[in-house]
């Protein structure tokens, strides 16, 4: 893990804070942002007005204090039908369990729903927000307020922490592999879907161009059936590929099933190689060989990244606040 250059902002408001822009007592302040009785309506607005002026927003933290509740925690992903997301999840529900939080799932990616859509669910139940925001990890922290955000796969997101993926080396690894196995007509199938995209194609396309590597590029929806139906259509043209870097394994999975049905051998023929490591990869035939990710530990890492924070263990946008992950290249039968 390596840590980002900070990006500091001043201290969050605080309940005292409050209370002294308000001129009246701790008490009060708790009173009026929990809707407690014991003040006027008057006081009351008053103190949430300036509440809001401040950035002071407690939530179910606050509540929390008055209540005996516990902390709970927002979980944003995209996609529970994609195995890679039902496995981050798990890991973060396992660290948040153990130190007694509860977890607010909210499966975004159906329809027009957005990270942002997710985020003003999540914000009247939660006291944090951990998940995959792009495009929108800035905005879903201004939703959320002084309430820590931890972003996954966002590396220029001004979130109060974040855990980012070295795709270079991911790249790196990938293609140096296939180059090593004699793999001269290399493809990249890459999704069509913007966001975490962009960093893993940008970083793939610069290492193949710094090494010289014959690297094509093809979208496709990040999908098994899509990739399939992609890698048919390739294998069908004039220039065959002999090697296959896929952006998930679910990709890879469809691009091994399409060179099966045109017969083609891998990797003899051609050598496919995914990214995540979810255990799908092992199923398949050939076993898929992969640019893994310990997700375990990406869930652990941005669980511990939120205790921190919500603590005040680590800065607000402070160095240890961002760190960045690596893949490990698992060789397996299918390169």
């Amino acid at each position: 893990m390596t840590s980002r250059s900070p990006n500091p902002r001043g201290p969050r408001a605080t309940i005292l804070d409050v209370a002294a822009a308000a001129g009246v007592s701790r008490q009060t302040v708790t009173r009026a942002m929990n809707d407690m009785a014991g003040i006027s309506a008057e006081t009351r607005e008053r103190v949430q007005k300036l509440a809001a002026e401040m950035g002071y927003s407690p939530s179910r933290f606050a509540k929390g204090l008055v209540q005996g509740a516990r902390i709970s925690v927002g979980l944003a992903i995209p996609d529970l039908s994609n195995p890679y997301f039902p496995a981050f999840a798990s890991s973060v529900v396992e660290a948040a369990t153990e130190r007694g939080w509860n977890v607010v799932v909210d499966d975004y990616g159906h329809g027009t729903g957005s990270p942002l859509d997710a985020a003003a669910r999540l914000a009247p139940q939660v006291d944090a927000l951990i998940g995959y925001l792009a495009p929108h990890p800035d905005q879903v922290q201004a939703l959320m307020g002084r309430r820590p955000v931890v972003a996954l796969d966002s590396p220029e997101a001004v979130t109060a922490g974040g855990i980012s993926f070295d795709y270079r080396h991911a790249a790196q690894l990938a293609l140096t592999h296939l180059v090593s196995r004699g793999c001269r007509s290399i493809v990249f199938l890459d999704s069509d879907q913007g966001g975490p995209a962009g960093s893993r194609s940008a970083a793939t396309a610069a290492v193949a161009a710094e090494a010289g590597i014959d690297l094509v590029r093809h979208q496709a929806h990040p999908s098994a059936a899509e990739a399939k139906a992609a890698v048919a259509l390739i294998v069908a043209g004039d220039r065959r590929p002999d090697g296959i870097l896929a952006f998930n394994d679910l990709m890879a999975a469809g691009a091994l099933k399409a060179l099966q049905e045109s017969a083609i051998s891998v990797p003899k023929d051609c050598a496919v190689i995914g990214m995540d490591g979810i255990p799908l990869g092992e199923l398949l035939t050939p076993e898929l060989t992969t640019l893994s990710l310990d997700l375990r530990a990406v869930g652990r890492a941005a669980v511990g990244l939120l205790d921190g924070l919500l603590t005040g263990a680590i800065q607000d946008r402070g160095p240890e606040a961002h760190l960045t992950l690596q893949h490990q290249l698992v060789l397996r039968q299918s390169a």
